[in-house]
């Protein structure tokens, strides 16, 4: 069994278990792999968002919490594979890791034959780049934390002449054209509403402090000729 089948079986094996907790021990002999394969298994997907939590002593062991968890999805390969095309597509968003996690867990709720055709069929996906596209501009973490909790966000920003300034600002909404993300919130530095482009953001730390509501519709910066749209979650 590869690493990569042997961790969609490790989630399925918790969750069957669940609520009783199974050692590393216990694992590592199901698996015929070692106990420090198992920890560092048990590791990556915990930091991939699954909710597996860990006891220590004699009686510890590994546990999944099922009430955060989807049971056996109905997707079928092809639209599983759908999904992580969406998904892929996320690169340079403002949730670009909130998707690989979210790929992850799905995956892991498929049953075991429509998880192996899934990936099996993904093999056969390819994207293609000019070589000069670079990387997707990397979105700091701290940008969807901030919208999400709703907390002033302090921004090193290069604008287009290239200088740099410091701002604090209060968000309000993420916004996408032409392949491109911006981060449209209130400048306190300008004392007006102003969209960032997200790839010239240099430095983000999430305040203390909350931020206030502010609808989108009374501080809209979009050019008129644009129409836009939220997005459809149905």
């Amino acid at each position: 069994m590869n690493r990569t089948d042997r961790l969609y079986a490790l989630v399925e094996e918790l969750r069957a278990c669940a609520p009783r907790r199974v050692s590393a021990r216990e694992l590592a002999l199901r698996y015929e792999v070692s106990v420090r394969t198992i920890e560092r298994d048990i590791g990556a997907l915990q930091q991939a968002g699954v909710p597996i939590f860990a006891d220590v002593g004699r009686r510890g062991g590994y546990t999944l919490d099922k009430s955060r968890t989807l049971p056996p999805l109905n997707f079928t390969p092809a639209e599983a594979v759908a999904i992580a095309i969406t998904l892929a597509r996320a690169g340079g968003s403002p949730f670009s890791r909130s998707a690989r996690t979210a790929l992850h867990k799905i995956v892991a709720a498929m049953s075991a034959g429509d998880g192996a055709s899934a990936r099996e069929l993904a093999e056969r996906i390819r994207f293609l780049t000019p070589p000069d596209a670079g990387e997707p501009a990397s979105v700091p973490a701290v940008l969807e934390e901030a919208m999400s909790a709703r907390r002033v966000v302090r921004l090193g920003y290069v604008d287009a002449s290239g200088r740099e300034t410091e701002r604090d600002v209060e968000p309000v909404a993420f916004t996408a054209m032409s392949l491109r993300w911006y981060f449209l919130g209130w400048c306190r530095l300008r004392g007006e509403a102003r969209v960032f482009r997200i790839d010239r953001v240099r430095r983000a730390t999430l305040l203390d402090e909350p931020a206030p509501e502010r609808p989108f519709d009374e501080i809209e910066t979009c050019p008129s000729d644009y129409v836009v749209r939220s997005l459809e979650f149905v």
